[in-house]
């Protein structure tokens, strides 16, 4: 029943330094950045949602010389992208046909926005003399609905 002076001498060691770093706080850092990475990536989207209507046309020319007016359902409009308090739409619009003579203007309008609202902001562009105006839409092959 004793124990041995020997075998209790054997188990038990002196203590030694650890020369590893731990990893482990390192990999949870790395999992939060890449969650919050991940949850704000879709926020930092730039541009205004617009669901356009579809339609048979063809594709949007590559042109330096082009206003797209952005129509949300809100109604709160937008010049290539950046927002146009309300009221000073005709403004801006004149000063970029006085700068680009040959400027065209294309209208990407939510398709839940009334015919009003696109049909106003088509006036303003041509008040602008502005000439050439379209309207932006998707292709008919992405719906499945047929009119």
């Amino acid at each position: 029943m004793g124990f041995s002076n020997s075998s209790f001498s054997k188990s038990r060691s002196t203590p030694t330094s650890l020369a590893e770093i731990n990893v482990v706080p390192l990999i949870d850092i790395m999992l939060v950045l890449l969650i919050v990475f991940m949850i704000s990536a879709p926020l930092m989207q730039q541009g205004t949602q617009v669901e356009l209507p579809k339609a048979d046309t063809g594709t949007l020319p590559d042109l330096e010389d082009q206003i797209v007016l952005d129509i949300d359902k809100n109604k709160k409009i937008s010049i290539n992208g950046k927002a146009v308090p309300k009221g000073t739409l005709a403004i801006r619009l004149a000063a970029m046909s006085e700068s680009k003579p040959g400027i065209q203007a294309f209208v990407r309008a939510d398709q839940s926005v009334d015919y009003g609202t696109v049909a106003k902001v088509i006036a303003e562009v041509k008040r602008a003399k502005i000439p050439r105006v379209g309207l932006v839409t998707l292709p008919e092959a992405q719906s499945s609905d047929r009119l």
